[in-house]
């Protein structure tokens, strides 16, 4: 124990805390000086930056500082004011109302019956225990989802055939090369640029069942659409046509199974989307194989074009079904349709006690988000010009950029072409291009388990050397004399590569980047994300047979492989962990200078080669966080004159 320590005036024994700033030479500084300090550099905030830390500060628990009377009478009101006059509704309110301002305490709450103890109970104990309407729902976003990848990889195999019938077959023309690559990236580039923007008119026009709708009806038609094409430009409008349905359905089937579901499901509903679409990739990988010997009986490219056409199946029921499922009750509330948005809920929840809580909290928020709403801002232009919103951005768009450029989708949009490249038939390249897709489904389960286990930042920086190894190893497997070796290692490097993807980089990204902005500027951050992944998913896509022309396969799976490398990096010094954050604590940890996140990187890299790899005995580097630009290191409050745990409570 150090002297300084003896030498407190208590005369106790202090453990060694955080000191404020490495500035801050005082060695006698007590808490009430630092919060003291933090008020005055409170002041000194910009009106409009206080205004909003204030929205988000109520966003978080809108319903504080409200005794169970108030609560109760604010839920009647809620009744009065939309012309619910059932007994049976007021009691439904009065009661739930009670429960969302107590954060979902009901133990204490008298007047619910038995059986809305037992329901409530079991959200907590069986979360997937939910009515049949709810699970309908879940199947329809699944559909979406499984439309989604195989819209990516029936082209997978069907391009082995098209590109010859096109004659843009020649591995010896950079422009066969780069005019396969468009055909691939038609649909991406359109959601770049179109898609992707007409998510939000089109939600507020049609709701998020009118837009799964139509985005579905497109995906479907445009499916229909190639396998009619005859020339590679005819295929590239279709293709392109396609990515105004890819777009709208990406970004609005998670938020229509959010805003159905219960909280507690919430979370492992946004995983869905990732598993499903990998199931979806799956399925058109079978259906590649399943229509690969279809001879043309008179139709020229028979095969490929019902390879192209079969991913219209999940679309064409997704539009049969939609409509027999309720809308999203947010949706009716943005509307004031209130009664509709209770018909609704109640459809989704077992008890009306469990539909007026949701209902009452949703429209409490939706109150507090107007609020947010009127503080006069550019709120796209506040994405890149307020700390704590740039920091966000930084982080989403490394995390969505490196989703396309870890090399994923130069396997799932050309699998079948590399493995024939490894020595594989055209058939057995199929095959083995459905493990792939085996591979991806299958270990994306693992990511509901792991991501909130490990963490975001731990997932990402475990899992991108390995698959930088793993696109290294298969890439110098081509220097492998042709036969069966060469196969094996190829195919294993690839398989491997999928293994560590799937429960890292696959499902981090969409997670992330919705957790990491905050809510009142979520819809443009996310419109943001989403068309970075799909225009760098249109950069691979086009890219990738002018790279394997230019470089070879070797040197092109070096390339991502290296890539990868650029990835581990650009984690370890630029995004913080968002692991089980609230919104407060996310708005602490994004608002610091970027130089001491990046000097917190380097600091845990530090340790773990000095404690993991070494066996040292050091201390572990503080993640830093701050509410007011106070940076937090290792020496912060030394010393104080007196310790009192309960004094910022």
């Amino acid at each position: 124990m150090s002297t300084g320590n003896r030498d407190s005036p208590t005369g106790d024994t202090m453990r060694e805390k955080p000191l404020r700033k490495d500035s801050d030479h005082s060695d006698d500084v007590s808490r009430t000086e630092v919060e003291d300090r933090r008020q005055t550099q409170d002041t000194a905030l910009d009106e409009s930056q206080r205004k909003r830390l204030e929205a988000s500060a109520k966003l978080e628990n809108p319903l504080a500082g409200y005794s169970p009377d108030e609560l109760a009478r604010r839920g009647e009101d809620f009744c009065k004011q939309h012309g619910l006059t059932d007994e049976e509704d007021i009691r439904a309110f009065r009661l739930g109302a009670m429960i969302a301002g107590d954060m979902n305490k009901y133990d204490t709450i008298d007047g619910l019956t038995d059986r809305e103890r037992e329901v409530l109970d079991k959200e907590i104990t069986h979360k997937w225990s939910n009515p049949t309407m709810l699970y309908a729902v879940i199947t329809i976003c699944s559909l979406c989802a499984a439309v989604q990848g195989m819209d990516e990889t029936v082209v997978n195999g069907a391009q082995i055939f098209y590109k010859k019938q096109f004659h843009i077959d020649d591995p010896n023309s950079q422009r066969d090369s780069w005019l396969l690559g468009l055909l691939n990236a038609a649909p991406y580039i359109a959601c770049a640029f179109v898609g992707c923007w007409l998510t939000e008119p089109m939600n507020k026009r049609f709701g998020r069942r009118g837009t799964v709708f139509i985005s579905c009806v497109i995906s479907a038609a445009a499916c229909f659409w190639q396998a009619f094409t005859n020339t590679w430009w005819h295929m590239f409008i279709a293709r392109f046509f396609l990515g105004f349905g890819i777009g709208p359905k990406s970004a609005t089937t998670p938020i229509l199974a959010a805003e159905c579901s219960p909280p507690k499901l919430r979370g492992a509903l946004v995983m869905q989307w990732q598993m499903w679409t990998a199931f979806g990739i799956l399925v058109g990988y079978i259906a590649d194989l399943a229509f690969y010997g279809v001879p043309d009986r008179g139709i020229d490219g028979l095969n490929w074009r019902l390879m192209m056409g079969s991913a219209l199946i999940p679309a064409v029921i997704v539009v049969a079904l939609v409509f027999f499922t309720p809308e999203s009750p947010r949706w009716y509330l943005t509307k004031d349709r209130h009664l509709d948005a209770y018909k609704s809920i109640v459809r989704l929840r077992f008890e009306k006690v469990q539909a007026a809580r949701d209902l009452f909290y949703m429209d409490v928020l939706l109150q507090v988000e107007r609020e947010a709403m009127q503080i006069k801002q550019n709120k796209f232009k506040e994405i890149f010009t307020i700390r704590r919103n740039r920091n966000a951005a930084i982080a989403s768009e490394i995390v969505m950029f490196m989703q396309q450029f870890c090399g994923v989708n130069a396997i799932a949009y050309y699998s079948t072409q590399i493995f024939i490249d490894s020595d594989f038939g055209d058939k057995a390249a199929l095959a083995a291009s459905l493990g792939f897709g085996a591979v991806n489904f299958l270990f994306a389960i693992p990511a509901f388990y792991t991501i909130d286990t490990f963490g975001r930042r731990k997932l990402l920086l475990t899992t991108f050397p390995l698959m930088s190894l793993f696109l290294f190893y298969t890439g110098f497997s081509f220097y492998i004399p042709k036969g069966t070796a060469r196969i094996a290692n190829v195919a294993l490097g690839i398989y491997l590569f999928g293994v560590v993807y799937s429960p890292g980089e696959g499902p981090v990204p969409f997670t992330y980047s919705a957790e990491a902005y905050p809510l009142y500027i979520r819809p443009f951050g996310m419109s943001l994300a989403t068309a970075t992944t799909w225009f760098f998913n249109a950069v691979i896509s086009i890219t990738w047979p002018a790279l394997v022309q230019a470089w070879t396969n070797a040197g092109a799976f070096s390339w991502y492989a290296a890539w990868n490398i650029v990835g581990w990096v650009l984690v370890l010094l630029f995004l913080p962990e968002t692991k089980e954050k609230t919104l407060e604590e996310l708005d602490a940890v994004f608002d610091v200078p970027l130089h001491s996140i990046m000097r917190y990187g380097v600091a845990q890299a530090g340790y773990f080669w000095g404690h993991v790899i070494l066996r040292r005995d050091m201390q572990a580097p503080v993640a830093p966080t701050s509410a007011n630009t106070i940076e937090y290191t290792e020496h912060q409050f030394k010393k104080e004159k007196e310790h009192n745990a309960t004094a910022r409570i």
